[in-house]
Formats: structure tokens, sequence, C-alpha cells
């Protein structure tokens, strides 16, 4: 061999020596982890109604956060009467997403139809039971005891009220509102026996949680009546409750989330508390054990002893809440115990009642 084709030789072998060099001094790359799709089909009302479906958005905004890249998420709000909420279900499913979410219980059938289609895809059902569900199944249903922080919302519009006369406004009488409203009543009974509740509701169709001048037209009715706390559990219908509480100067309670953090400033003092349901804990639970491998079909319930239901305290509202927070805490107590039994019918409330006539 020629000394210039001995030298190209060895320039062309310390060359690939140098690359293989190379290429073994850097650690080998770990396979990259499966995006997992997730979305959210709101309740009636969207963003902004300042409950459930801020909370689901809170819930699912933690889980971007901490897993990243190995989520992609999307979000849908369904129509204002909630008629196409089974097609928005159906076409995140077709759309090869692997955890769907539906809130509220007005999604229940829509969204038990879509998963039986959808076997391979996992369902949340925020707020709503469908009952028998196995490990095995598709769907996980994560609903709240709303009732027990209902019925402290009661305790407290009864301990504070100056007339004896409290109100509750449901936005639709589903059966989630209706068990709210027992326990509203059983709440003020059982700690100030004599107090009247006056309760109505904004209509009997999903579109009820979304109208919120209907809401402030019956607020101002329940007022004018002699209320001077009013409960609503009307989402978007609720905003006109605080509306008409600064109107007529009287105190609200509010639900789903802590709305005396987002509402106007001249409402925030006229809001007593409210009751919360972690939403957003549910929601970030359910995209970590999916994102971990460990989702199970079933039902996990939230309450107070979960942490999953509680009654706001704030800077805004915790001097008012001052004086009657022991006693709020010794009915907490009382219900994660199992000494008192909060009521989600009418049946059970007179049950309940007559007992604690017998104490």
């Amino acid at each position: 061999m020629s000394i210039p084709a001995l030298a190209l030789a060895r320039t062309v072998f310390l060359v690939g020596l140098t690359a293989v060099a190379g290429c073994t001094l850097q650690p080998p790359r770990p396979a990259a982890a499966p995006t997992q799709k997730v979305g959210i089909v709101f309740a009636v009302g969207g963003r902004g109604d300042l409950a459930s479906n801020d909370m689901a958005h809170a819930g699912l905004s933690r889980a971007r956060r901490e897993f990243g890249a190995l989520l992609d998420t999307q979000e849908v709000e369904p129509a204002p009467g909630g008629e196409n909420r089974e097609d928005l279900l159906r076409a995140m499913a077709r759309e090869g997403f692997d955890l769907v979410f539906g809130i509220g219980d007005p999604a229940t059938d829509a969204l038990r139809r879509v998963a039986a289609e959808f076997p391979g895809i996992w369902f949340g059902l925020v707020d709503g039971v469908i009952v028998g569900l196995r490990p095995k199944d598709n769907i996980v249903c994560l609903p709240f005891r709303e009732e027990e922080g209902s019925f402290l919302a009661g305790a407290a519009a009864a301990a504070k009220s100056r007339t004896g006369i409290i109100g509750f406004l449901g936005g639709a009488k589903t059966p989630m509102a209706a068990a709210s409203e027992v326990a509203y009543i059983a709440g003020a009974r059982y700690v100030r026996p004599g107090t009247i509740i006056l309760s109505d509701y904004v209509g009997t169709e999903a579109v009820a949680f979304n109208n919120p001048a209907r809401g402030r037209q019956l607020a101002l009715a329940l007022y004018e009546r002699g209320a001077d706390v009013i409960y609503h559990v009307a989402r978007h219908s609720g905003d006109g409750v605080f509306e008409a509480a600064v109107v007529k100067r009287r105190m609200a309670i509010g639900s789903g989330a802590d709305q005396a953090l987002s509402v106007k400033d001249d409402q925030r003092s006229r809001i007593l508390t409210s009751v919360v349901k972690r939403v957003d804990v549910a929601v970030y639970e359910t995209i970590k054990a999916l994102v971990e491998g460990s989702l199970s079909g079933g039902c996990r319930s939230f309450g107070l002893a979960e942490g999953g239901v509680i009654y706001a305290e704030n800077d805004f509202n915790k001097t008012v809440l001052a004086d009657i927070k022991p006693m709020l805490e010794d009915l907490r107590a009382g219900i994660i115990r199992g000494r008192i039994n909060v009521p989600r019918t009418r049946a059970e409330l007179d049950a309940l009642l007559r007992a604690r006539r017998r104490q």
C-alpha cells in the first residue's frame, strides 16, 4: 500500500473510532412515555360558572403542570340546553382519547351509552352515580356527598338569620339538588328548630342552571318574603343570587367552589360561606391513576371525611364565621363519626328531627 493510501486509511479509521467513541459516551435514551389524551365535557354553562366546571378545569390544569408532556388535553362546552353532550363525548372517544370526563349528574345517561360503544376508553363521571359498576368496567364515578356540606350550610344560615327565615334556590330539581335541599332544611332545624325555609327552583331543564337573570328574580322574591340568607345550588343561575344579596343587603351561601374568591368585589361581603365540592381533587386523582396505570372502574365518593366537601373559610368571611365556627366544627365531626346521619329524603329528614327532639 502506498504511503498516501496508508495515510488515508489511517485517517478514516481514526474518524470512525472517534465517532464510535462519541456514541459510546452518550447514555442510552429511555423510551418516551406514551402521551395520554384526556378530555372534559363540561356541564351546561362551561367555564366561568365559579363552581364544578371551574373546579374541573383546575384539576386538569394541575395534572398538566405535574405530568407535562405526558398529557394532551381538551375541554369542550355543551350547548345551552345540553342536547349535544352525548355527541361531544362520542367525538372525543372516536378521536382516541384515553380518558373522557363528563361533568355533572345530567351527563350520566349519555356517558353510559358512549362508554358501552367504546369499551377500550376510560370515562369519568364527575358528580354522578351509575349503580352496579365493577372494577373491570371502563367507567369511574366520582360522586360527592354534597348533602353533608348542605347540612352545614343550613346550620350556618339558621344560626346567622335574624328573621328566622332562610331560603334555598336550586337550578333544576335533579335528585342531587333535591337531596341538598333536604339536607339544608335538616341542618337549619337541627340547630334552630323553628326556622322557616323558603325553597324555589329556576326551572326543570338543564338550561335552568345557566339563567342568572331568573336566579336574581327568584332570589329577590325570597328576600322580599323575609329570607335573610339564601343558599343556592344553581351553578351560573346562582350568580343572580349574589346580585340580589347586594341589592337587598342580605346574605347568600355559594356552592361548588369558594365563590367569594371569584365574584365581584361588592358581592364578597354578602357571601356567608360556600359549600365547596373538591372536583379538582377528583379529576386530578383520576388522571394521576391513568398515568400511573392504576385506574379501575367503580365509584369513589368524596365527603367531609375525605376532604372532598368543605365549607369555605377565607379572608372575606372568617370574621363573620368566627362565632359559629365551633358549632360548625362540632357538627362536621358528628357527621364524620356517624353521630349525625345526614338525610337525603323527606322521610329521613323527619326521622332525624324526631330523634333530635328526643335528645
